[in-house]
C-alpha cells in the first residue's frame, strides 16, 4: 500500500468510488453506520474501512430493505 492509498478521501471522492449520491453517504452515515470522521464541517472517509463495512454488509446488516 501506498501513501497515497492510506489518504483520507473527501465526500465528492467517496461518491465517485462507490458510485452512489451525496444523498445516499450522508444517509448511509446517519443510518447504516459508514464509517466516516467529522473533521470540522468536512466529511472524511478511510478507504480501507468503508471497503470492509462494504464487505461486512453494509447498509444490508442494519434497517430494512427499502422499496
Amino acid at each position: 500500500m501506498t501513501d497515497t492509498d492510506d489518504r483520507w478521501l473527501s465526500l465528492n471522492e467517496i461518491c465517485d468510488y462507490l458510485g452512489v449520491s451525496n444523498d445516499t453517504v450522508y444517509k448511509w452515515i446517519d443510518k447504516h453506520g459508514l464509517p466516516a470522521y467529522r473533521i470540522g464541517r468536512l466529511w472524511k472517509f478511510k478507504r480501507k474501512d468503508v471497503d470492509e463495512w462494504v464487505k461486512a454488509g453494509g447498509t444490508a446488516k442494519q434497517g430494512t430493505r427499502e422499496k
